[in-house]
């Protein structure tokens, strides 16, 4: 046990601050602060030194040069067990410092409001995040408390103890401090590392905030969590049951997907993270009703995603299947009445989520890839047309929608398209002519739609056989990148059955 006789409080954050000074008033606990804090505490009418009166120092460079003093740092960080730190101590006439209370400025936030480069730098704090680290690394004599949310902690702890702290809460403080510095660190980093383009640094840092624990992952067996590097990731559950692993992966990759097309247009709806039907028709009832049309049987517990505010409408074609997961931007009142009708349907508003144009990370076993996101916003002038026969407007539409889903479905991946809907897809398979078969099989089996069905690959075809079975089926216009050895011969066949073909700048594999 370490009783607390002198505490240091150095807060940005000033809410709450009254409970935990009664505690420390009631356990005879003297307080030494600065700045803004120092005032805080005055004005709540409690005593307090102020730090330059502790150290003899007046604060210089306009407060930036306030607690980084001797005086300050030997009072944490000196071993109270050692006698030539006593020695020392009593030498230079310091005293212990047995308690820390910090929280830093809000660099976090400051960057979410400004883009002025001066005011965010003014904002890196470097006195309390110097602080909580020597506070932590002495735990064995010093408690460190980093955020308001650990104040009834603390006041818990003392009253137990009569004013002093275990070793073992102090350890715990002590860890989570640490975590709290390199959190800190690690977004200036990546401030850094975006201002001066840096993808790739020599030694990469990825931090995150725990947004929940999940019930297990992929597999009951598995454990699992959510962490996100934003504050809020902009979903917002307001219905059902808890988002399992499986929901996440699934919902963001619909998310994906439907954030690719116009604003409030476009319905996703996704199966085990592959797109098992999609339509970016204008009309959002028949939007989602091609949606569905596409495969209904997989459709059947998948997650949709609506790029548009779900109406009563929509609603009551939902509530006729089993779904997981459905996300909008928004609910009406009428329709949330209708799906509530099922407790355990998750409803997420997605009205505020965002796809920004960050890294993508695949980890594996203890080494991660890293790649830019696959976000590429498709034009006319990222295609050449290579057949005699030129695509009517419609057809280019078709072509252009087709690809675009077609980079987010699992390689190998064919898309057939007709009419702003998805009427076949194949995914994942090894062999690309298998997926052409089960893109056309899905076809035949659920569309009425015989005619203007175009088809997507998210890579080349090598030879000639994967056309030649789509163009059997009907389709009568195929997008695929360039590059392979036989685009010549693609290109002849493609003439020779009458059937236009255009070419894409680049390949989209998503395995």
């Amino acid at each position: 046990m370490k009783k607390i006789r002198t505490a240091l409080i150095s807060v940005y954050d000033k809410s709450n601050l009254k409970i935990l000074l009664q505690t420390l008033k009631k356990n005879n606990v003297k307080i030494i602060s600065s700045g803004g804090t120092y005032k805080e505490i005055k004005r709540l009418n409690f005593k307090c030194t102020e730090v330059s009166d502790f150290t003899g120092s007046n604060e210089i460079l306009n407060g930036r040069v306030k607690t980084l003093h001797p005086k300050i740092h030997a009072g944490i960080l000196n071993k109270r067990n050692n006698k030539f730190h006593n020695k020392e101590m009593k030498l230079n006439n310091y005293e212990n410092i047995d308690l820390v209370i910090i929280n830093f400025y809000p660099f976090e936030e400051i960057l979410e409001t400004t883009k002025s480069h001066k005011k965010i730098i003014e904002n890196i704090d470097v006195g309390g995040p110097t602080m909580v680290r020597s506070a932590a690394k002495n735990y064995e004599d010093v408690t460190v408390i980093i955020s308001k949310t650990q104040y009834p902690d603390l006041i818990d702890e003392l009253k137990k103890n009569n004013g002093s702290t275990s070793l073992k809460f102090r350890e715990k403080m002590s860890k989570l401090a640490f975590t709290e510095t390199s959190h800190y660190d690690s977004i200036i980093t990546n401030y850094f590392n975006k201002i001066t383009k840096t993808d790739f640094p020599q030694k990469k840092i990825i931090y995150g905030n725990l947004v929940e624990k999940l019930r297990y992952g992929e597999n009951p067996h598995q454990i699992s969590a959510i962490y996100s590097n934003r504050k809020e990731i902009g979903i917002d559950k307001i219905h059902g049951k808890p988002l399992s692993y499986n929901n996440y992966n699934d919902l963001f990759a619909a998310l994906t997907i439907s954030r690719s097309f116009q604003k409030n247009s476009g319905t996703v709806i996704v199966k085990h993270a592959n797109p098992c039907g999609v339509s970016i028709k204008k009309n959002n009832l028949e939007s989602y009703k091609s949606a569905l049309a596409c495969d209904p049987i997989s459709a059947f517990g998948g997650v949709v995603s609506c790029n548009f505010k779900v109406n009563k409408k929509v609603a009551f074609e939902m509530n006729k299947i089993f779904l997981e997961v459905i996300s909008a931007n928004g609910f009406e009142k009428e329709a949330l009445k209708i799906l509530k009708k099922k407790k355990n349907l998750r409803l997420i508003d997605t009205t505020n989520y965002k796809l920004n144009k960050n890294l993508k990370f695949n980890s594996i076993n203890e080494s991660i890839l890293v790649q830019s996101e696959d976000d590429k916003i498709f034009t006319k002038k990222d295609f050449k047309i290579v057949s005699k026969i030129k695509p009517n407007k419609t057809q280019f539409d078709d072509l252009i929608f087709a690809f675009n889903v077609c980079r987010y479905v699992k390689s190998n991946a064919i898309v057939l398209a007709a009419g702003e809907a998805i009427v076949g897809i194949g995914s994942g398979q090894p062999s690309r002519i298998d997926s052409c078969e089960i893109a056309v099989k899905k076809m035949k089996k659920f569309s009425k739609i015989k005619e203007n069905i175009v088809a997507a690959s998210d890579a080349f075809f090598p030879f000639v056989d994967g056309i030649e079975k789509l163009i059997q089926s009907g389709v009568t216009a195929v997008v695929q990148p360039e590059g392979s050895i036989n685009d010549k011969e693609i290109i002849k066949f493609a003439n020779d059955t009458k059937t236009v073909l255009i070419f894409s700048n680049t390949r989209h594999f998503r395995h």
